[in-house]
Parts: C-alpha cells; sequence; structure tokens
C-alpha cells in the first residue's frame, strides 16, 4: 500500500510505537549508549487456533513503514509536551532507521520459536521498531493462518471476505491483505481490493429485496441492471417456497435473453438442509449451472461439516467474523527478544525455562526429505555451516538426524542500511504461500491434535545457551 493510503501513519511513523520505547530510547541516548550494535528477533511461542503450522505475513507492510520512519514536528512538540529532553529531541529530528533487517518470506510456512525476523542496528534503531513490527506481524500472520485452514477446509470451491463490516476498525484493511495471502480468492473490501488490485466480489443485501413490493420484482430488477452478473439472495423471506422458486423464474427469463443467473445466496437457516433442496430444484428446472453461495458464521469448522459431514451441494464460501476477527485466537502472541548487544550475546533469563531466549545471531535452516515434504527446521548460529543434529530446544533428550534430508535457507536479506531491497506483492506472496503448504505434511495441517513439526537447535546454540545461563546463575551463589 502506498503512503498516501495511510494517512493516518504518513507524517507520524515515529510515534506509532509505545510510550516505553521512547523512554528507553531517551535512555540510551543520555547514557551515550545511543549507536550500541544490537540485534533483536521476532517470534512466537503458539501456532494459533491450536494448529500445526503458521503463514507469515505483514513483512512488507513493516518494511514500508520502517523506510519512512521519522519524528516530525509535530512528533516532537508532542513529545516535548510529554517532558523529553530537548537534546535528545534534537536527535530524533534528524533520526533515519539505518538497520539490517533479515525475514522469513512473506507467505512462508513457520512454527513456533524460529528467529523469523532478524534487525540488525544501533539500540536505538532496532527498540523503536519493535512496536509496529508487532502489531503488524502478529495480526496479519494470525488473519492469513485463519485464512489458510479456512482454505483447507474449502479445498477447491471459492471462497470470498465478507469482513470488512465486522473487522477492528482500519485494521480491515490488513486483515483482507492477510487473507488473501492465507487463501481466499476474493473480497467484498472495496478499498483493499482497489490498493491491492485483488478480485472483488459482492452480490445484493435483504435490504434490496425488501425495499421493492415483492420479492420476484427485486429479482427482476436486479437482473436487469446485472444480467451477466446476477447472484440473488433467496432467505429474506422463505427460502424454499418464494426465493429459490422466485430465482428460478428469473434464470429462465434471463436464458430468453441470452443471460445466465450466476448464482443464489443463502445467508440463514440450515445451510445443509436449504442448500440441498435448493440444488434439486435448480436441477429440476434444468439450471444445473447456477451456483450456492452461502454466508453466515462461518468458519474452517463449519465449512467442514458442511462439506465432508453433511455432503452439502455448496459452491462457494462468504466468510465474515469468523476470519476478519481470527477466532478464536484473540491474538498471536509474538514477541521481540534482544539477542545481542555490543557485540555480546544476550540472554532473557526466566526460572520457566521454556520462557528462556535463544542467544546470538541465528538463521533458520529447514530440511526437506525425500518426498519434497519439509522435514525439520533447525535454529541456529548465523556463522554455522554444516548442521547434522538438532535437539529439542526444551528436552535435549528429544533429537533428529538430518543427514538424509536437503537444507535450505528461511531467512533473507530484506533491508540494508534502511532501504527495503526484496519485498513481494501480496499476489507473489498468496502465491508463495500455496506452493510452500503443498510441502507441509497432511498430518501437520489438521484441525484436532496436529502433529508437531520439529523445530531444534544445534548443538552449538544450546551450548551458548548453557554457557550463558552458568554465568548467570553464578552471579547469584556469590
Amino acid at each position: 500500500m502506498n503512503n498516501d493510503d495511510m494517512n493516518i501513519l504518513q507524517n507520524h511513523t515515529g510515534i506509532y510505537t509505545d510510550y516505553y520505547q521512547l523512554t528507553m530510547a531517551q535512555g540510551y541516548f543520555l547514557t551515550g549508549r545511543a549507536g550500541t550494535p544490537s540485534c533483536f528477533e521476532y517470534f512466537f511461542r503458539e501456532n494459533p487456533f491450536k494448529g500445526g503450522y503458521t503463514i507469515f505475513a505483514g513483512m512488507s507492510d513493516v518494511l514500508e513503514l520502517i523506510e519512512e520512519f521519522r519524528f516530525g514536528d509535530d512528533d516532537l512538540r508532542y513529545l516535548r509536551d510529554q517532558g523529553f529532553k530537548n537534546p535528545f529531541l534534537e536527535y530524533l529530528k534528524a533520526f533515519k532507521i539505518r538497520a539490517t533487517i533479515h525475514s522469513a518470506r512473506e507467505g512462508e510456512v513457520v512454527f513456533p520459536l524460529e528467529p523469523l525476523v532478524r534487525v540488525e542496528g544501533s539500540i536505538i534503531e532496532a527498540q523503536l521498531v519493535e512496536t509496529l513490527l508487532l502489531n503488524l506481524l502478529n495480526f496479519e500472520s494470525l488473519i492469513a493462518t485463519k485464512a489458510s485452514r479456512i482454505r483447507l477446509a474449502a479445498g477447491n470451491r471459492r471462497v470470498i471476505d465478507f469482513g470488512l463490516r465486522r473487522a477492528q476498525g482500519l485494521g480491515g484493511i490488513h486483515a483482507t491483505k492477510a487473507a488473501f495471502i492465507g487463501g481466499i480468492d476474493a473480497t467484498s473490501n472495496v478499498f483493499t481490493a482497489f490498493h491491492y488490485d485483488f478480485a472483488v466480489s459482492g452480490t445484493q443485501a435483504h435490504s434490496w429485496v425488501q425495499s421493492f413490493g415483492d420479492e420476484l420484482t427485486a429479482f427482476r430488477k436486479f437482473a436487469e441492471i446485472y444480467p451477466d452478473k446476477c447472484v440473488l439472495v433467496v432467505d429474506t423471506y422463505n427460502t424454499l417456497k418464494s426465493g429459490v422458486p422466485n430465482a428460478i423464474l428469473v434464470a429462465k427469463g434471463l436464458e430468453q435473453k441470452g443471460h445466465r443467473l450466476l448464482a443464489i445466496r443463502l445467508d440463514s437457516g440450515d445451510l445443509a438442509y436449504l442448500s440441498k433442496h435448493a440444488r434439486a430444484m435448480l436441477d429440476e428446472a434444468n439450471l444445473h449451472y447456477v451456483k450456492i453461495v452461502v454466508s453466515n458464521q462461518l468458519d474452517e469448522y463449519v465449512i467442514r461439516s458442511l462439506l465432508v459431514e453433511q455432503e452439502s451441494p455448496i459452491d462457494v464460501f462468504g466468510v465474515g467474523t469468523r476470519l476478519i476477527t481470527g477466532q478464536a485466537t484473540t491474538a498471536l502472541d509474538g514477541v521481540y527478544k534482544l539477542s545481542m548487544s555490543d557485540n555480546i550475546p544476550r540472554l532473557k533469563f526466566s526460572e520457566n525455562y521454556t520462557k528462556l531466549t535463544l542467544p546470538g545471531i541465528k538463521k533458520i535452516v529447514r530440511f526437506i526429505n525425500g518426498e519434497g515434504n519439509f522435514y525439520a527446521d533447525a535454529i541456529a548460529l548465523e556463522d554455522e555451516s554444516s548442521i547434522e543434529n538438532i535437539f529439542h530446544p526444551f528436552f535435549p533428550e528429544q533429537h533428529s538426524s538430518l543427514k538424509h534430508c536437503t537444507p535450505e535457507m528461511v531467512l533473507q536479506m530484506v533491508m540494508e542500511n534502511g532501504k527495503t531491497i526484496l519485498t513481494h506483492s501480496a499476489q507473489e506472496s498468496a502465491s508463495y504461500a500455496r506452493e510452500r503448504m503443498n510441502h507441509l505434511a497432511l498430518e501437520h495441517k489438521r484441525f484436532e491434535y496436529p502433529h508437531i513439526y520439529k523445530v531444534g537447535i544445534t548443538p552449538n546454540l544450546m551450548s551458548l545457551r548453557a554457557k550463558l545461563v552458568d554465568e548467570f546463575q553464578r552471579q547469584f551463589e556469590k
């Protein structure tokens, strides 16, 4: 999305942050550590929706905002009113992000604990981008993953995003973009469709039908205006006794004029029961080509039930609230942690061993098995060249050999010295996500109790972490 499309942030990127980021930044500046070289990494601890994978999304938006990151005159006046000191504000006046960033590609299939984004720069630079990075990556990855699950349930049937009216304000813009990356085919969201060149789709509301004296007249008028893309909502009054019969009459009228009714839409009631009877009525009228669209509180579980358990003859799903809000996971638990400062590996200690962070500058190496599927991911130190074994991050007795697999790098440099050097369009990311999902084994895609994908750390990384933990504990033994 271009800068002029995001007017709220356009001139105020520097203050799109949490207050404590600025208090720390001033502290670094006033203690003479503003230029301390540092590395922060983004990762999450659990897949959303109790699933077996996550679709990484939002990085293109992060890069765009980081390139434009600055403090305008209004921002500086506001910060002065909040008590920030003049020397620090003068520093911010000319401030620009000059960091180098490595990242997984948008649309990549990713897993917990992996350092998906690595930000290397001065400690102030790396600190100040934390909030916007977390805000965008956590949200967009959540929605992209939800869309991917809905796509799995729908199979090759068409899925349309109907969610803008239920989205969290302007978050609906990025939500629709993320849903597209995750696998939807079209959206009713005209704003996002315009800016990202997505397919836009929509039918009619019940209010159209209600505004006329009778349903048949409403259908006929709509068909006159849109003879080649007519979809009729048939549940305003009585689906099987009124809506579908009237739609059949309109379809026959369109045929006489050389056109075809595209579809009918069911938006309430027992969708399985109604779709089966509607299909039978349409087929009896030789309208086999007329498709059935359903909407109303759909998600991956409802869609799976409709298609698999109830064998409903549905062609298109319009999914709204439960997609665009990421139900039933409220947020992806992504975090952003310091892993290197002043060329010294850093570790966040915790009495809960699973909350220990992984120190040092790291990379992700994915290993592909002989069938071309993802087998395991290794979290390794950046300078490691040969990886033969990985160990569970918290239970080292669990380990895997990688000798029979082919490695590939997951992280790529996407920004150098504050300039984006690699990014992809939403269409490219969506295509990439589909291709990558084809290499994820089915047991990781199932909705209930998915098989846990192997993510392990190398012996060298395990040793570095153990060394730092030992040094930390010895401080309290003296």
